[in-house]
């Protein structure tokens, strides 16, 4: 699942969503996806100096674990590998163009995957070319009971790591995600499905820490989350 960060237009007229205050009010596009990105914190992400984070994974037998420190205002990453996958790596995101590399692009989607895991909800504030079709009935949690708003974003069908990508996220009355299906590439059958728990407040962020599929085969999760804000020297640890 990597998406190079692409900017996300909402493209559809006024919406319908049954939100905290029900389907009576009317969200235009812009609402629809700032009242989600807002729900974690996206207002004040501009505070935000530094965030590291590690990504965890397991699937089937395979473990993945990978450590980064992201500097959102310069785009500098900071990849901290074995000594097979390169040791720490530290690169500018803008230099992808001008200086592009076989192991930078490989490192680079790494990033982006696990970048999306964690802030997927913000990017729907920050990106600027996707079409969003959302719906006022509840529907079906693809994970066990209950139902949920459901809300499909789709990016186009060109550029990025993996073009045309679909995202369905199943929202709650607190504008947090309850579950999402993947499509890869727009794929007709769930490429993969995961909930979004254990939420937890990481200085302005409030951001979803573990992940897990429909059984014991997937499973995602974060661990050492902080963030520095700007101006400060300490770390401000997930609580």
């Amino acid at each position: 699942m990597g998406t190079k960060i692409k900017a996300l237009i909402l493209f559809c007229p006024l919406v319908s969503l049954l939100f905290a205050l029900g389907c009576a009010g009317k969200w235009n596009r812009d609402e629809v996806r700032h009242r989600i990105a807002d729900a974690y914190g996206a207002q004040k992400f501009d505070q935000i100096e530094q965030l590291q984070y590690t990504f965890n994974a397991q699937i089937g037998a395979k473990q993945i674990r990978r450590s980064w420190v992201w500097h959102p205002h310069t785009n500098q990453v900071v990849f901290q590998g074995t000594a097979a996958e390169g040791g720490t790596i530290t690169y500018r995101r803008s230099e992808l163009t001008t200086q592009p590399s076989a192991q930078m692009e490989k490192v680079d989607a790494w990033f982006i995957n696990d970048q999306y895991w964690l802030l997927f909800p913000l990017h729907l504030a920050w990106d600027t070319n996707t079409q969003v079709e959302a719906s006022c009935d509840p529907h079906p949690l693809p994970i066990g009971q209950g139902q949920a708003r459901r809300i499909a974003v789709s990016y186009p069908q060109t550029g990025g790591y993996t073009p045309g990508d679909v995202y369905e996220l199943f929202v709650g009355e607190d504008d947090r995600l309850v579950q999402w299906i993947y499509r890869r590439g727009g794929a007709p059958e769930p490429t993969r499905m995961s909930t979004w728990e254990d939420h937890r407040q990481v200085g302005p962020l409030t951001l979803s820490m573990d992940h897990r599929g429909p059984d014991e085969n997937f499973r995602v999760w974060f661990t050492d989350v902080a963030v520095k804000l700007a101006g400060q020297e300490d770390w401000i640890r997930a609580q």
